[in-house]
């Protein structure tokens, strides 16, 4: 017979846990695009925390380790868990997104193969700040971002900067950031961008020019965080030919874009969902101080003060609003 869930599973007393714009989109809008909230669900999904108790299968864990959280976890072994894309998986749990409950909350159970041991090096925050980093490194290594590259990343919103911080740590030798916010701009210099860029009404061919001036030629890899039609244009015109545009940023279902333009320059255009086999990786880059992902936390709030986190978070005056769950626990 099947092994009951629990055996394989972690009950975690939880630490520190991000507020992400879906989170803030499902409790203002209760969807997103087929996803549709029916039930009262639990949010949250940027998390780590400390294991309390563990099933009698697992082996990796105990009691008193502290644990970075991947909140998309396969329920079976399909075709995409056996070709190493179990993202794609259409049965996977992934947590806050409905109907599967997240965890920001005081205790939460999570298949134990997708908690990861943290080094004493590296804090809770830092634990709870691997899941926006791992959509930087999976939307990276999708676009072959590699030693020398040139990179353009449009949005320096909090998943605009992962990108950045992804790119660079994975070589990329000069990055642009754009955007239409100049603070969200000075944030992306202040963690590494090379150049920026705001923008302001100008069409997607000149931004694309503007782009190429800076870094002396087209970039091999444009990232496109925004979703906005135009945004996605300008990367198509931006990038150099032979080139790969990725897609990020979810904007509206149906977008006009100049794809003969893509075509016949063979910029390859690859769509970007979630992230998988990314937390190793995301635990050595933190550990070795190779990315700092510290700058990204701007408000920090106890978990009685949630709504306050939200309301700030949707307003959108910082960039990562961390909510501490564990009144008790005084590390970082």
């Amino acid at each position: 017979g099947k092994t009951p869930q629990r055996d394989r599973g972690v009950l975690l007393k939880m630490h520190s846990v991000g507020i992400c714009g879906s989170d803030v989109h499902y409790w203002q809008h209760g969807r997103i695009g087929d996803f549709v909230v029916k039930k009262p669900m639990v949010l949250g999904h940027e998390a780590s925390g400390t294991v309390v108790k563990v099933g009698s299968l697992v082996r990796h864990l105990q009691p008193g380790d502290r644990v970075a959280i991947e909140p998309g976890a396969p329920r079976e072994t399909d075709e995409f868990c056996k070709i190493g894309r179990y993202n794609l998986s259409p049965t996977i749990f992934f947590c806050a997104t409905p109907p599967d409950d997240g965890n920001l909350c005081r205790f939460y159970k999570h298949n134990a193969n997708f908690c990861y041991k943290l080094p004493d090096n590296v804090t809770f925050e830092e634990g709870a700040l691997i899941e926006p980093l791992s959509v930087g490194i999976h939307a990276c290594r999708r676009a072959g971002v590699t030693l020398g590259n040139k990179v353009l990343v449009c949005g320096a919103g909090p998943i605009g900067l992962v990108n950045l911080l992804a790119a660079k740590a994975m070589g990329a030798a000069q990055v642009v950031v754009t955007d239409l916010s100049a603070s969200r701009l000075s944030k992306a210099k202040e963690v590494g961008a090379d150049f920026i860029l705001q923008i302001s009404n100008e069409s997607p061919q000149e931004i694309a020019k503007k782009v190429e001036g800076l870094l002396g030629s087209k970039p091999e890899v444009t990232i496109e965080c925004t979703g906005v039609e135009t945004s996605i244009q300008a990367g198509i015109y931006a990038t150099h030919s032979g080139g790969t545009l990725v897609l990020v940023g979810l904007g509206s279902e149906m977008t006009s874009v100049p794809l003969v333009h893509a075509a016949t320059r063979e910029v390859d255009i690859k769509g970007v969902f979630r992230y998988c086999n990314t937390w190793p990786m995301a635990i050595s880059m933190l550990a070795s101080k190779s990315v700092n992902v510290k700058p990204l936390v701007t408000h920090r709030f106890p978990l009685e003060k949630a709504l306050e986190a939200f309301e700030t978070s949707k307003k959108g005056l910082g960039l990562k609003v961390m909510i501490k769950c564990d009144p008790s626990d005084q590390n970082p």
